[in-house]
């Protein structure tokens, strides 16, 4: 429980005008931000840093075009699958080519970048992440938000947030092929099947995705949110069962998955410039 005490502090803030936020009409009036002395603008600054390090770490990342795929092991990073363009290293595009050569300003990966994107923008968990980092709505419990007034997700552009349901099933198609990566990925240097330090990474990381994936809330509501009796749904229950389970831990697995990608990037990034040699273990 956080930390609250009855002493005035030392530096106070104007309110805004009331509105319908915590100064709303029939709130109780309270001049100062909050009445909290712990260090309640940690978790914020930290949830902040750690969304920004990751944001400015993709983007560059899905960009430069650079060090994305070993081809003697069949590693591609998932910042770059599916890579459907001309424009893609050669024997990166697994499925194909679906467009020709691409001008430097659109990513290569850009047939999901942009939907994943959104998928986890309207998370329920990055929304809480965000809305008290970034906008400060509100940035803790018990302190008073700057905003005046607040209309929810009723307009634009929070009312795509209602749209996170169709993000999920694209999520789900992505975290297919994030599948079919990792089984390439068991490929050896002299052909036949082999397995590396980087097949190991990108395995967990796609295994991890899809429990994030799968611990949605959407999922959830899809595997049995309109079921009124679950005893006639025995299969259904226990898949809402399971994923109910996941669902507890989807703040941890929100932030496992950030780490994942950027560690699976990463040590492809290391390998395809030569940096260092694949840790292989089977051929």
């Amino acid at each position: 429980m956080s930390e609250l005490t009855s002493e005035p502090l030392t530096q106070q803030t104007t309110a805004p005008e009331p509105g319908t936020g915590v100064f709303g009409t029939g709130r109780a009036a309270m001049t100062m931000r909050t009445l909290r002395t712990d260090r309640w603008w940690l978790p914020p600054l930290i949830t902040v840093v750690g969304l920004a390090a990751f944001v400015i770490y993709a983007t560059i990342r899905a960009f430069v075009r650079t060090a994305y795929w070993v081809n003697d092991y069949h590693y591609l990073t998932p910042f770059y699958s599916p890579c459907v363009s001309t424009s893609c290293a050669e024997g990166s595009s697994h499925l194909g080519h679906w467009v020709g050569a691409l001008p430097v300003w659109i990513p290569l990966g850009f047939m999901v970048l942009p939907f994943l994107l959104l998928f986890r923008l309207t998370c329920y968990y990055y929304r809480k992440a965000y809305y008290r980092a970034v906008w400060f709505s509100p940035p803790a419990c018990a302190v008073a938000e700057p905003h005046a007034k607040y209309s929810g997700e009723t307009r634009l552009p929070l009312i795509i947030q209602n749209a996170h349901r169709y993000f999920f099933y694209i999520a789900v198609l992505v975290s297919v092929i994030n599948t079919y990566d990792a089984i390439i990925a068991f490929h050896g240097k002299s052909g036949g099947v082999g397995v590396g330090l980087g097949t190991l990474i990108i395995l967990v990381n796609a295994v991890l995705l899809w429990t994030y994936t799968l611990s949605c809330h959407s999922c959830r509501h899809i595997a049995g949110g309109r079921l009124k009796h679950f005893s006639a749904h025995p299969v259904r229950y226990w898949f809402w069962t399971q994923v109910s389970k996941l669902n507890t831990r989807h703040m941890q697995l929100a932030w496992t998955t950030l780490g994942t990608l950027v560690l699976t990037d990463f040590y492809v990034m290391l390998v395809a410039s030569n940096t260092i040699s694949d840790l292989r273990f089977v051929n």
